[in-house]
C-alpha cells in the first residue's frame, strides 16, 4: 500500500519583511505623522484590562511590522513541519505551543520495536501509554479533585455558550464570566502545561509511518484472542487488554463497528470500511484523560458525540487516519479541539469530508486544537468558532498540505449587525463565523470598571493551505481575523483560489485584534457579501495586513463591501498587491464607497499595487468631484491618514 508523503521543498518564502522594505518609505513620507500617532495609542495595549494576553499579540499591536513578520514566520515554520510527514507531528505540536509562549517538557522517546512480533509491539504500546500517563499526571498534580472536575465539566459549557462580546454582566452572564476566567486561570497557573504538551508528543509519535507498517505486518493474519471483544465492538478483534489507562484494542482488516464510550485508551484498526460512533479519541471522564484511535486504511465514517472526536479535555485526544476517503461528522467541540488539553486529528490521505458544528476542526480554549490533512481534495464545513479558531488561551489550526479543497464557515448564527426586521434569505442578512484562521477573546463591554477584570484576551487561530486550487466561503469575522487581543492567520501558498468572505474578512478585525492574510501565488478572486471591512481593514485599535503576493492576475469584486486598506478609530492597516494585471471593483452598499487607502479617527491605512497594468473599474473617490481618481501610476493622500499608491 502506498501512502502519501508530501515534499518538503517548493514552499514560497516569507514576504512580509520584504514588503516592509517596499512600502515603508512611502508610509513615512506621506503618512508618517499619522502612523506615529497610531503607534503611540497602540503602545498602551499591554495595560488594557484583559486576562492572559499572548506575547505575540502584544508585540504585533505595539510594533506591527515586527509582530506580523514573526507571525508569518511562525506560520511558515508550521507549514514546513506539516509538509515533512508524520515523523514531525510531535515537533509540529511543540511549535504550535511555542507560538503561544508555552514550551514543552523534554522527555526520552521510547524506541520503536525493531522486531515484528505481536508481543513486542503490544509491549511498546503499553510503554507509550505509561509514559504519556505519567506526564499527564505530572501536568495535573497541583489541581485538586474539584479543580479537575471543574475543568473537565466547564469545557462543555464553553463550547455551548462562548461568545466574543458581552454587553455588561448581569445575574445570568456574571457566573459564566467568573467560570470562564477560573478555567483560563487554572490552565495558566495550576496546570503544568509543559508536561501536558510532552504527553501529547509522546502519543503523536505513534503516527510514525515506518513503525505503522511494521505493526501492520506483525498483526496480519493473526487470529482472534481468547478474550471476547469489549462491548460496543463488532468485527474481528486481534488484541484486547485492560490497562490502568483504559482498554487497548486492535481490530482486524475487515469492516468493524466501534461504539465508544470513553473507556478506550488505544484503538488500532488494521483496515476495512469502518464505522466509529461516540467518544472517538476523546476522554469519557476525568480519570481517563488520554485516548488514541489509529485507523490504517479504509473509507471510514466517524460520528462523534459532543466533545467526542480528537478532543483533548483535561488530557490528550489523538486520531490518526492513514488512508481512505473518510467522512467526519463532528458534534460541537470535536475534530481536533482542545480544552485544558490537546486534541489532534491527523489524516494522511484521501478525499475527506469534515462536517461540523461549533468549536470543531482545529479549535481551542485553554489548549490546542489541530486538524492536519496531508492530501486529497477535502471539504471543511462548520457553523462557527471553527476551522482554525483560537479562543482565550487557545491555539487552533487547520493545516492542509495538498489538494483542491473547499472551506465553509457560517450560515447558522445570526449577527448582531443585522438591521431590525432583516430576515434569513435576504442577501444582506449577516451571520457570524469567527473561523478560517481567527483568534478571539471575550470582551466585556461595561461602564463598570469592576467588570473589566472578566475580559479574556484571545488566542491564535490559523488556516494554512500549502497547495491546490481552493475555495473559501465564510461569514463575519474570518480569514485572518483578530478580535480583542486575538490573532488570526490565513496563508494560502499556491493555487488559483477564490476567497469569499463577509464583514471583517481577509485580514480584518476589531478591538485590539491582529490579522494577517497572505496569498502567495496564483490567479485569485476575492469577493464579499459585505457590507464593510475586507482586505486589510482595521477598527478600534487593531492591526491588519492583507497581501496578495506574486504576479498573478487577480480580481477584487468588493462591489458590496469596502476595504483593501481601510482603518478607523486609531487603527493600523495595509493592503499590498505585488503584481499582475489586476481588476478592482470596490464599493460600499452603506454610506458610499470607502477603502483603498482611507482612514478616519486618528488612524493610518495604505493601499499598494506594486506592479502591473491594472483595471480600476469601480473605486472609491476621495472627493465629491472625483478629481482624485484611483488608477495606474497614481499616489493619492486621504487627509485623515490614508495613502493610495499604484506603481
Amino acid at each position: 500500500m502506498e501512502h502519501f508523503r508530501p515534499p518538503v521543498t517548493g514552499l514560497p518564502q516569507p514576504v512580509v519583511a520584504r514588503f516592509r522594505g517596499e512600502v515603508q518609505g512611502d508610509l513615512e513620507r506621506h503618512v508618517g505623522a499619522q502612523q506615529a500617532a497610531v503607534l503611540g495609542r497602540l503602545s498602551g495595549a499591554a495595560a488594557v484590562p484583559a486576562g492572559f494576553k499572548r506575547p505575540l499579540a502584544v508585540q504585533a499591536l505595539t510594533d506591527p511590522w515586527a509582530g506580523l513578520i514573526a507571525l508569518e514566520h511562525h506560520g511558515h515554520h508550521l507549514a514546513e513541519l506539516a509538509a515533512s510527514g508524520s515523523e514531525r507531528l510531535p515537533s509540529l505540536i511543540a511549535a504550535m505551543e511555542a507560538g503561544m509562549g508555552r514550551p514543552a517538557d523534554s522527555f526520552a522517546p521510547i524506541p520503536f520495536p525493531a522486531g515484528r512480533t505481536r508481543e513486542e509491539h503490544a509491549a511498546f504500546l503499553l510503554a507509550v501509554l505509561e509514559q504519556a500517563g505519567h506526564l499527564r499526571e505530572k501536568a495535573l498534580r497541583r489541581l485538586s479533585r474539584d479543580d479537575r472536575r471543574f475543568l473537565f465539566d466547564h469545557a462543555a459549557a464553553i463550547v455551548e455558550h462562548f461568545i466574543p462580546h458581552v454587553e455588561g454582566l448581569d445575574e445570568l452572564t456574571l457566573p459564566q464570566a467568573e467560570a470562564d476566567r477560573r478555567f483560563c486561570q487554572l490552565v495558566a497557573e495550576q496546570v503544568d502545561y509543559a508536561a501536558m504538551v510532552a504527553a501529547a508528543q509522546v502519543l503523536a509519535s505513534l503516527a510514525d509511518e515506518s513503525w505503522l507498517r511494521r505493526l501492520e505486518e506483525a498483526f496480519r493474519g493473526a487470529g482472534a484472542p481468547a478474550l471476547p471483544p469489549p462491548p460496543g465492538v463488532t468485527g474481528e478483534v486481534l488484541l484486547f487488554r485492560e490497562t490502568p489507562y483504559g482498554l487497548v484494542v486492535i481490530g482486524g482488516r475487515g469492516p468493524n463497528t466501534y461504539d465508544l464510550d470513553g473507556r478506550i485508551a488505544l484503538l488500532i484498526d488494521l483496515g476495512g470500511d469502518d464505522i466509529y460512533r461516540g467518544a472517538i479519541a476523546a476522554a469519557g471522564d476525568v480519570e481517563h484523560g488520554m485516548s488514541v484511535v489509529i485507523d490504517l486504511s479504509g473509507n471510514d465514517t466517524y460520528q462523534a458525540s459532543p466533545l467526542g472526536l480528537a478532543t483533548g479535555r483535561l488530557g490528550v485526544g489523538l486520531l490518526i487516519d492513514r488512508a481512505g476517503d473518510d467522512v467526519y461528522r463532528l458534534a460541537q467541540g470535536s475534530g481536533g479541539a482542545g480544552f485544558a488539553g490537546l486534541g489532534i486529528l491527523y489524516d494522511a490521505a484521501g478525499n475527506d469530508r469534515y462536517v461540523g458544528a461549533r468549536f470543531t476542526q482545529g479549535a481551542a480554549v485553554g489548549g490546542l486544537g489541530l486538524l492536519l490533512d496531508l492530501a486529497g481534495d477535502d471539504e471543511y464545513q462548520s457553523f462557527g468558532y471553527a476551522v482554525g479558531f483560537g479562543g482565550p488561551s487557545g491555539v487552533g489550526a487547520v493545516i492542509d498540505v495538498a489538494g483542491d479543497d473547499r472551506y465553509q464557515c457560517g450560515d447558522k448564527y445570526p449577527s448582531n449587525y443585522n438591521d431590525v426586521g432583516r430576515q434569513p434569505g435576504d442577501p444582506r442578512f449577516q451571520y457570524e463565523c469567527f473561523g478560517l484562521g481567527a483568534g478571539s477573546g471575550k470582551r466585556i463591554y461595561s461602564n463598570n470598571p469592576e467588570q473589566w477584570s472578566y475580559s479574556l484576551a484571545g488566542g491564535l487561530g490559523m488556516l494554512i493551505d500549502l497547495d491546490g486550487n481552493d475555495r473559501y466561503r465564510s461569514a463575519n469575522f474570518s480569514q485572518g481575523c483578530g478580535y480583542f487581543f486575538g490573532l488570526g492567520l490565513k496563508l494560502d501558498m499556491n493555487g488559483d483560489d477564490e476567497h469569499a468572505a463577509a464583514r471583517y474578512g481577509h485580514a480584518a478585525g476589531a478591538h485590539y485584534g491582529v490579522g494577517l492574510f497572505v496569498d502567495y501565488r496564483g490567479d485569485d478572486r476575492y469577493t464579499s457579501t459585505g457590507p464593510h471591512y475586507n482586505g486589510g481593514a482595521a477598527w478600534d485599535l487593531s492591526v491588519m495586513l492583507g497581501i496578495d503576493a506574486g504576479q498573478g492576475d487577480d480580481v477584487y469584486d468588493f462591489r458590496r463591501s469596502g476595504g483593501l486598506g481601510l482603518a478607523d478609530h486609531r487603527s493600523w492597516s495595509l493592503f499590498i498587491e505585488e503584481g499582475g494585471r489586476d481588476r478592482y471593483l470596490v464599493g460600499d452598499g452603506v454610506g458610499g464607497a470607502r477603502g483603498m487607502g482611507m482612514a478616519s479617527h486618528d488612524s493610518m491605512s495604505g493601499f499598494f499595487d506594486l506592479a502591473g497594468d491594472d483595471e480600476y473599474a469601480i473605486v472609491p473617490r476621495s472627493d465629491p468631484e472625483g478629481s482624485a481618481q484611483r488608477g495606474n501610476g497614481r499616489t493619492l493622500l486621504d487627509g485623515a491618514g490614508g495613502l493610495f499608491v499604484d506603481r
